[in-house]
């Protein structure tokens, strides 16, 4: 089954920044890029969902000299709200898989009045040293010599000397996908596909390094009284475990977790069948 996506692109700031419309049903943006995520949701959700998947200035084309708010957070986020406006949507899902997850979340807590729902998938509560050590940690203790085997083949096609020529850009996508068995509950597969054509800029490293190594994803909580849908992948060894949202788990007031026993760090295509079982009766339930 094909659908037709329309396509477009607005401005910002000297940011060409583009969307895809895909699917019928509620109105869904899934905030990132609007080439790499359209390939990880199925077409069976498009029969329930109309997903807006939106670039945020990390992924756009960006003018030769950024302006420095656009490494600020709000900035993205009142991106995103002018995408909403311009486009006529009303009350939307926020969906976000790894570091725009956090997108997702802050999105809803600064406008509230146009989300119902808010979706996470793929993420620790931050991307801090700790996180980052705790996510270490759980690699190097797992006793999978095949995924092993796999991770250190791809340092072999890809390293890091291989790296020192290439754009920060390119670089960052060939780490992403050497990384592959410690994405993926298949450690041989190749996710190149799904970078095709995307280009991620400095206003993405500098988000990751200086803004989601510090977020506080309890802040503004309180207030918040939209139901979260946290989706996690047992064999997701890019990020802490699903252990590390303990400490956070009572600042919600409606949080539901799910863990994905046959998935990395993108269950929403890894086990598309189930995210899209669970992700539906979840919306279901929360009208």
């Amino acid at each position: 089954m094909t659908m037709t996506a329309e396509t477009g692109f607005f401005e910002r700031d000297g940011f060409k920044i583009r969307y895809a419309v895909e699917g019928s049903g509620r109105d869904t943006l899934v905030l990132g890029s609007a080439l790499y995520y359209p390939r990880t949701f199925s077409m069976r959700l498009r029969q329930h969902l109309r997903f807006v998947f939106a670039d945020h200035r990390g992924f756009a084309e960006a003018p030769k000299q950024i302006p420095s708010s656009s490494f600020h957070l709000d900035t993205i986020l009142d991106d995103f709200e002018v995408l909403r406006k311009t486009l006529g949507l009303g009350v939307v899902v926020a969906v976000g898989h790894s570091g725009h997850a956090f997108m997702a979340l802050e999105y809803a807590k600064k406008y509230p009045e146009h989300v119902s729902h808010v979706v996470m998938i793929g993420v620790a509560p931050d991307l801090s040293a700790d996180s980052a050590a705790a996510a270490e940690r759980r690699w190097a203790e797992s006793v999978d010599p095949e995924r092993k085997a796999a991770m250190k083949d791809n340092l072999l096609r890809f390293p890091d000397e291989s790296l020192a020529n290439l754009s920060q850009s390119e670089a960052f996508v060939r780490i992403y996908i050497r990384n592959g068995p410690r994405a993926w509950y298949d450690p041989r597969f190749d996710a190149s596909g799904l970078w095709s054509g995307v280009e991620p800029n400095e206003v993405l490293f500098r988000l990751w390094s200086e803004t989601f190594s510090k977020i506080d994803v309890t802040r503004g909580l309180g207030d918040l009284q939209k139901p979260v849908f946290l989706a996690l992948g047992q064999y997701d060894y890019l990020v802490a475990p699903p252990s590390s949202w303990d400490r956070v788990r009572g600042e919600f007031k409606d949080l539901t977790v799910r863990v994905f026993e046959r998935s990395g760090h993108t269950p929403q295509l890894e086990q598309s069948e189930l995210f899209d079982e669970e992700l539906l009766g979840w919306l279901d339930t929360r009208r």
